[in-house]
């Protein structure tokens, strides 16, 4: 697995190095900046589960790349919409660059992933990326919908995370699956597990932005509601009628910053409520969903390391 990985880190660096100068450097740079490279990691896990052996894996390092790149290009989008100053402790690349040349880094990324993908002559394989593709393009257009609003809904913040986080997760499991030639059944399964890990994968996110320090997340504690975002342990926060909680959030919403209020305080109210421990049940809750989905198949290598996904989801701390 871990020679797979360095496999998807040559092919990401050839793909960076391949595109227009002013391009390449900027994925270059986003490339470098880190990340755990766990949706490359989960399509691999998928491929190996599915064919039971090391199999043909270069497609599915081939593949890995293309969600990386994915990946990368919805983070370039996101700071762009989002007037982000830093990303994975580093300035962001539109503030380097600049928007309109972070736009079209993105764009290019996004227009790379899916020549990669056709090299494959798979139209399973295209349906499923162009559908997480949309489905992630329509997350970011329900997000501007819902900023700097305070009546999101928890039905609300699920669909956002499924939308923005889980459908890449489960795209990415269900092309290993497809990739190793499993049938429907089996492949629907793998869907459902990625989708079932990626939402508490979303929920632990949301969890890290009260329970982290800035320097493990790599930015400022509290930015999503900063930036206007409502989360999930917020929304909670607010049902459980605590009256103070929402007019802290109304006030940091309307100022755009942390002024009249300060985030330790929102924090500590938000801890007291409950709301941190109703978050983290739920995300405890799809990851057990995640692994009910394996059918108990945890026989080889591959299966047990996707028995463990979750757990690695719920316990990381950045």
């Amino acid at each position: 697995m871990r020679e797979d990985l360095v496999k998807v880190e040559q092919e990401l660096s050839r793909q960076s190095a391949s595109a227009y100068q002013p391009v390449s450097e900027i994925t270059s740079y986003l490339l470098g900046g880190g990340g755990k490279r766990l949706r490359p990691a989960l399509l691999l896990l998928a491929h190996g589960y599915a064919t039971g052996s090391e199999g043909n894996r270069q497609s599915a390092i081939k593949l890995a790349a293309v969600v990386e790149l994915l990946h990368s290009a919805t983070l370039i989008h996101d700071d762009v919409i989002d007037s982000a100053d830093t990303r994975r402790g580093r300035p962001s690349a539109n503030s380097r660059w600049g928007n309109h040349r972070s736009v079209l880094a993105g764009d290019w990324l996004y227009m790379q992933s899916f020549q990669i993908a056709l090299q494959e002559r798979n139209f399973h394989v295209l349906d499923i990326l162009i559908d997480l593709t949309q489905k992630m393009v329509e997350g970011e257009l329900l997000q501007l919908e819902k900023i700097g609003r305070i009546d999101v809904s928890e039905e609300d913040a699920l669909k956002l995370s499924n939308y923005k986080t889980a459908c890449l997760f489960s795209g990415c499991a269900r092309l290993g699956g497809v990739l190793g030639g499993l049938g429907e059944e089996h492949e629907k399964a793998l869907d459902d597990y990625g989708r079932y890990a990626g939402l508490a994968f979303q929920l632990v996110d949301d969890l890290l932005d009260f329970t982290a320090s800035s320097e493990q997340l790599g930015k400022p504690v509290l930015s999503d509601l900063k930036e206007g975002k409502v989360t999930l342990p917020l929304i909670y926060a607010m049902q459980n009628g605590h009256s103070e909680a929402r007019e802290m959030v109304a006030c940091v919403l309307h100022e755009k910053e942390f002024l009249s209020v300060q985030p330790e305080t929102l924090v500590a109210l938000v801890r007291d409520s409950g709301a941190l421990d109703r978050t983290r049940n739920l995300a405890l809750e799809y990851a057990v969903r995640a692994k009910a989905c394996l059918n108990g198949s945890g026989y080889s290598e591959y299966a047990r390391a996707l028995t463990t996904l979750p757990d690695f989801i719920l316990d990381r701390e950045y």
